[in-house]
């Protein structure tokens, strides 16, 4: 496993040791350890080629869908399922062991936005922030995209990103004036980032499936895409492709959620809106985001941004099960999201 690289605030390159990294991140059982419960090493390679590196990642797989990999009978799957199920705690456990699960907020370099979402993005759930174009949902993307790699008890996320962008909007050049602002080496923040992008949303989806493989590996902690729907409103037109589009996006988004949960991971989307001309004459701005209910139930945390005065955004809890509604101000600067400045 490839050490994660940061600078201190001396401008000095570290290495956070991987040995560490193992301790605190690996939550969940490698598909190897199914040969020492009798499963064959061919099968175990058969399910890697299908982007299946867990056992927590295997359960969330259906009977039929691991049917359909090449050279696994039904038989064969029963076997492997009851084999994942002897590694792993698939039942019911209490309120205060969910509890204990290491969630982790990242900061997204705002105070102010970070108290209103409780300490930062979270691990192991989506965060979808939505809004026209220039509202700061980029800028957070690549300021979060530097503050994942800061150690825990600078409040980051102490891993590596994954960033697919649909848009074309990713600028590596962006990153460098933000690591120096939190003191990291530009280089290594660099090196600490993989980068894809997609064209179509077939594409945009076996990303996600190689994915896997990466981050069975090493140390990730956020997996950005931005934006999440642009794709699919490009590849589907009309209301008679509605059903197909939807379909296919509740597929990728319930991919995301596996991904969050099987690795401890933050997913951070981006969304566009669409105007609402039947939202009424009384709505002052009659715009929504794109997606319809398959996004809105996926999504655990949605932000809604807006633009202020000058360089100044504001966000606003649109909808959360943990967090009161409510509204925060930062700004965006050379060295990416930050507090307001008086």
């Amino acid at each position: 496993m490839a050490p994660t690289r940061h600078a201190d605030e001396g401008g000095q390159l570290q290495l956070i040791d991987a040995a560490s990294v193992d301790e605190e991140e690996e939550c969940f059982e490698s598909i190897d350890k199914l040969i020492s419960q009798g499963i064959n090493a061919g099968d175990v390679r058969k399910l890697q080629d299908a982007g299946i590196y867990t056992c927590n990642g295997l359960m969330m797989h259906t009977k039929k869908n691991l049917t359909g990999i090449k050279g696994l009978s039904e038989a064969k799957v029963d076997k492997i399922c009851e084999a994942a199920e002897k590694l792993l705690n698939q039942g019911f456990m209490t309120g205060n062991d969910l509890l204990l699960k290491s969630v982790v907020r990242i900061t997204t370099g705002s105070q102010a936005l970070d108290e209103l979402l409780g300490g930062g993005i979270e691990t192991l759930c989506i965060t979808e922030a939505f809004g026209e174009f220039r509202s700061g949902k980029t800028q957070l993307a690549h300021t979060l995209c530097v503050s994942t790699q800061l150690p825990i008890h600078m409040h980051g996320g102490n891993g590596k990103v994954a960033y697919i962008d649909t848009e074309g909007t990713f600028r590596p050049e962006r990153i460098v004036p933000i690591a120096e602002r939190f003191g990291m080496d530009a280089n290594a923040v660099l090196d600490n980032i993989i980068y894809a992008r997609a064209y179509t949303y077939e594409h945009q989806y076996n990303l996600l499936l190689g994915l896997a493989a990466k981050m069975a590996e090493e140390p990730f902690k956020l997996l950005i895409v931005d934006s999440v729907i642009a794709l699919f409103r490009v590849d589907f037109s009309g209301r008679g492709e509605l059903a197909e589009r939807q379909q296919k996006l509740a597929q990728m988004l319930s991919r995301l959620t596996k991904i969050a949960e099987e690795f401890n991971v933050a997913v951070y989307i981006t969304n566009q809106v669409i105007a609402d001309p039947g939202g009424g004459m009384f709505i002052t701005d009659p715009k929504k985001p794109a997606g319809g209910h398959v996004l809105a139930h996926a999504a655990t945390i949605r932000l809604m941004l807006r633009k202020g005065k000058g360089e100044q955004r504001v966000c606003k809890i649109f909808d959360a099960p943990n967090l009161p509604e409510g509204e925060a101000v930062f700004q965006v600067t050379s060295g990416g999201i930050m507090d307001v400045k008086d």
